[in-house]
């Protein structure tokens, strides 16, 4: 358990940015979700389901690399991070606030260091 203890609090730092940027975003004016749209799209149910599950993918993710086993969870914490590092590198251009972009190195930083510790222990 003492070698998954680094993924579990990675995945939270990751949730935990995501969070606190959505927080910014909405104190700031930045988004307002009773509008019904974003960026002036209209939101569908299946957007809706789709921003619910890129959100709860680090969540689920600390469940994960509780329970999984050693070999397998480090493949599917490279996957993962990988997949979410893809995703916010794609939508970055898209954030005009300063705090956005930070958030968002800080969780792209998370992700680079999930993959790296999940290499290391993959090669030893």
């Amino acid at each position: 358990m003492d070698n998954k203890v680094p993924f579990i609090v990675l995945w939270a730092v990751v949730i935990l940015l995501y969070l606190l940027g959505d927080v910014l975003r909405l104190y700031s004016g930045d988004f307002n979700p009773s509008s019904g749209t974003i960026g002036g799209q209209k939101i569908t149910q299946l957007m809706w389901f789709g921003i619910a599950l890129m959100m709860s993918l680090p969540i689920i993710m600390m469940i994960v690399n509780i329970f999984v086993p050693v070999p397998y969870i480090l493949w599917i914490n490279i996957v993962v991070s990988v997949v979410l590092f893809l995703f916010n590198l794609i939508g970055l251009p898209s954030y005009k606030s300063l705090y956005d972009i930070f958030l968002i190195i800080l969780g792209l930083i998370a992700n680079i260091i999930i993959i790296i510790i999940a290499i290391k222990d993959l090669l030893y």
